[in-house]
């Protein structure tokens, strides 16, 4: 069967699953003589399920300067200076992907490639085609693998871990380009 097919008949049954459980909590209460109370009830959650359907579909639109740092924080990145959000984009089923762009000062700019490649694993060569899972030697289980490095467009720190058995492995890279003040962040599941 096509995967597109599968989700798309999962989503159906999923929503008609959620449209009977609004129903429901109109109707049980209604039953019982507390119409009013049922109403509200279905009210209540036809919003609910609005906002959620409402945050999936805007989700690259709630996305916010606050967002972008705690993303950064992860990997032990700080912008101290204001910045601002050009891009994102997220999304993917199977194999999820996000990606957001900033333009950044060129005093954070600096730092941070003062930062990459003072770290010990640098490697001072450029390296244009450069891809961390392959370094892993077991996808599903192992130690957290770093690369710091450049290519002939940017400077990038990147982090592969495994996340268990069974469990899509984490990669995430940060690219800071050599000819423009911006920071680019990608966060992998595959």
């Amino acid at each position: 069967m096509n995967p597109f097919i599968f989700y798309f008949l999962i989503l159906i049954i999923l929503l008609l699953i959620l449209i009977g459980i609004i129903y429901l909590g109109y109707w049980i209460p209604k039953k019982m003589g507390k119409k009013k109370i049922g109403i509200i009830i279905s009210r209540v959650l036809a919003v609910g399920l609005i906002l959620v359907i409402l945050s999936i579909v805007f989700e690259d639109k709630l996305f916010f300067k606050s967002d972008a740092k705690e993303y950064l924080a992860e990997q032990k990145i700080e912008l101290k200076d204001k910045f601002k959000i050009l891009e994102n984009e997220s999304g993917g089923f199977m194999d999820y992907y996000h990606k957001f762009e900033l333009e950044i000062s060129l005093a954070d700019k600096n730092r941070l490639i003062e930062k990459i490649t003072s770290e010990q694993n640098y490697v001072n060569e450029i390296q244009n085609s450069f891809y961390l899972p392959d370094k892993a030697v077991n996808r599903y289980k192992g130690d957290t693998i770093t690369a710091n490095y450049q290519t002939d467009w940017s400077y990038k720190t990147e982090v592969y871990y495994p996340n268990g058995k069974g469990i899509t492995p984490t990669y995430k890279i940060i690219s800071i380009s050599k000819k423009e003040n911006k920071l680019t962040f990608e966060h992998i599941l595959d």
